[in-house]
Formats: C-alpha cells, sequence, structure tokens
C-alpha cells in the first residue's frame, strides 16, 4: 500500500473518532451543569478545553468560559484545529483521496455527516444543540460501523482501526486527567463527588458498560481501573493500545521487509501494553494520577510519532496546501 493511501485512512478514522469525542463531552457537559449553581458555570466549562489541550488557543479568542464561547470554540471556530467541523471537513478530504480505497457506503456517510456540519445553523445548534449533537454522534458511529461491514479487511482497515483506537486512547487519557484531578478536591462519596464519576464515564460512553459489571462500586479508584485497565470496554486505555498493537502486528506481517521505525513503534506498544497489564491501580490514585497520566498521554503521543516515521513517508515531496495539511496532521 502507498504510504500516502495508509496515511489519509489513518488520518480519516483519527479526524472522524475526534469529532465525535468532542461531541460526546460537550453533550455530557450540558446534561452535568442543568442543575450547577451559576457561580460554578465557569468552572464547569473550563475542563472541557483542557481536555483538548486548546487553552491557550482559546485564551486568544475568548476571555471566559461559558456554554456559547466553549461551545463556538469545541464546534466550528475557524482558528480551531480540532473543532468539530474542522475534524469532519479533513476526514471527508482525506477519504476523497483515496476515494478507490473504501467502500461507497463509506463515502456516502462521510457525504452525509460533512453536509450535515456544513449546512447547520450556528445559532439554532447554541439555542438546542443536543440535537445536532447527537447526530454528529450517531454519524460518526455509523461510518464506523459500515467501515467495518463493507470494507476489506486488508491493510487499509488496519490503518484505520490504528488511527481510532489510538485516538482513543488519547482522548480517554486526556478526560481521566482532568476530570480524576477535579474529583480529588472533593469529599469521596458526596452527591457533587458522585455526579461527577457519572459525567467522567458518560464522557467516555463506559457508565452503562461500568455499572454492569456488579461488582465494581461507584467511587474514584474503581473508575479510574476501569477507564485504565479494562480489556473488554472498547474505550479503555488498555483495549485500545491493545487493538494497535494487533492492527502493527497485522500490517507488518503484511509487508515482506518490516522497517526498523516499524519495530520500535511495536516494540513501544508491546512494552506500554505490557506496562498497563500489570499496573496496580493503588500505585497511581490521589495525587500520583497526573504524573502518571501525563507520562501515559505522553507515550502515546510517541507511539503516534514511530507510527508516522514506520509508515507515512514524510520525505516526498508534495505541493505546498497537501505539505502543510499533513504538518498540522502530524
Amino acid at each position: 500500500m502507498l504510504s500516502r493511501v495508509a496515511e489519509s485512512l489513518y488520518w480519516m478514522s483519527r479526524y472522524i473518532e475526534r469529532a465525535e469525542d468532542i461531541t460526546r463531552i460537550l453533550t455530557v457537559n450540558f446534561h452535568a451543569l442543568l442543575d450547577t449553581r451559576l457561580e460554578d458555570l465557569q468552572r464547569g466549562w473550563q475542563p472541557l478545553i483542557a481536555i483538548t489541550g486548546d487553552e491557550g488557543l482559546f485564551s486568544q479568542h475568548y476571555s471566559e468560559y461559558n456554554a456559547q464561547t466553549v461551545s463556538e470554540f469545541l464546534l466550528w471556530h475557524p482558528s480551531n484545529p480540532n473543532a468539530v467541523i474542522a475534524c469532519i471537513n479533513r476526514a471527508r478530504e482525506n477519504a476523497r483521496s483515496v476515494r478507490e480505497q473504501i467502500s461507497s457506503e463509506m463515502w456516502e456517510h462521510i457525504n452525509r455527516l460533512y453536509f450535515l456540519i456544513r449546512g447547520v445553523n450556528t445559532q439554532s445548534v447554541l439555542r438546542g444543540p443536543h440535537e445536532f449533537f447527537s447526530q454528529v454522534r450517531d454519524g460518526s458511529q455509523a461510518f464506523q460501523g459500515v467501515t467495518d461491514a463493507t470494507m476489506i479487511h486488508g491493510e487499509g482497515y488496519q490503518f484505520i482501526q490504528l488511527g481510532k483506537f489510538l485516538e482513543r486512547a488519547e482522548k480517554t487519557c486526556r478526560i481521566l486527567d482532568v476530570k480524576y484531578g477535579m474529583l480529588n478536591a472533593m469529599r469521596e462519596g458526596t452527591p457533587e463527588a458522585s455526579l461527577q464519576l457519572i459525567a467522567m464515564l458518560k464522557s467516555c460512553s463506559a457508565f452503562e458498560a461500568f455499572r454492569k459489571q456488579s461488582a465494581f462500586q461507584l467511587h474514584a479508584g474503581r473508575v479510574a481501573e476501569y477507564l485504565l485497565l479494562s480489556r473488554e470496554f472498547p474505550r479503555a486505555v488498555l483495549f485500545c493500545l491493545q487493538r494497535c498493537q494487533q492492527a502493527v502486528a497485522l500490517i507488518s506481517k503484511g509487508t515482506n521487509k518490516q522497517s526498523d521505525s516499524a519495530s520500535v513503534s511495536q516494540r513501544a506498544l508491546g512494552r506500554l501494553c505490557s506496562e498497563l497489564e500489570y499496573l496496580d491501580i493503588e500505585e497511581v490514585l490521589d495525587e500520583r494520577m497526573h504524573p502518571f497520566l501525563t507520562r501515559l498521554l505522553r507515550q502515546v503521543n510517541l507511539i503516534g510519532d514511530e507510527i508516522t516515521r514506520a509508515y507515512f513517508n514524510a520525505q516526498i515531496i508534495l505541493p505546498s496546501p497537501r505539505r502543510q495539511q499533513a504538518q498540522q496532521q502530524q
């Protein structure tokens, strides 16, 4: 498979997953703040920007955190490269560049999602965002389901899986880092702490799955353990990294010669999965959680860099717009 094709499939998948993640945390936050005191509203919106890591960029355009400013910034602000509309636009552009590699159904679904956000009435969304959030979430999940059902599960499909699960692992780390830090300032067992735990689980689409594990009680340590170390929940960090490891192994198996960079990325994934498999959650709770998650997120990002070096040829000469896009993606 051409490096250009692999890169486009990988980033198409990451952008679709990123758009869904952002709309999900917005939805959860809107519901979680319905009963919040007016003086606590700004404190309730700031963590969403912290999750995306764009606090500096946000502060350049807005002076306060509230429902309107955060929603505008995360959904369609032209200066935000991680805005939902930017993610869907880039996902579609990547899909268009490899149109012959994906199924007709995949192309139809990503176009449907693209025209949904292109024709949206921004003021109407700000007044009542829940329907729009559901449409983006359902469109993203439908695209992933159609991909599983209609695309050949070969090398290209594995790059799509690699992008999806690496993006999920990174976002779960970020959500857990920000939300757990807020929980540390609350007393365990209070209604406020319970609401924050529920919001953290729902931000990862994990609330129902967690509650079905009858042995797990709703407290911070158990929730953190579930989101980090579950081998069954599809957004847990360990689950995602194991799926990345499987995808890289299948991609390497399908090539005649494995590069040194590919070997490095396989080893890095293997080491990180092994570390998480044998992790005792008690060792990283409370004030030790933030340093642990900071290091974990850095390792996940380094793995992304290794994958880029291994499979995406950054040395080819590209036209200027394409080169800028590749730099933004990386």
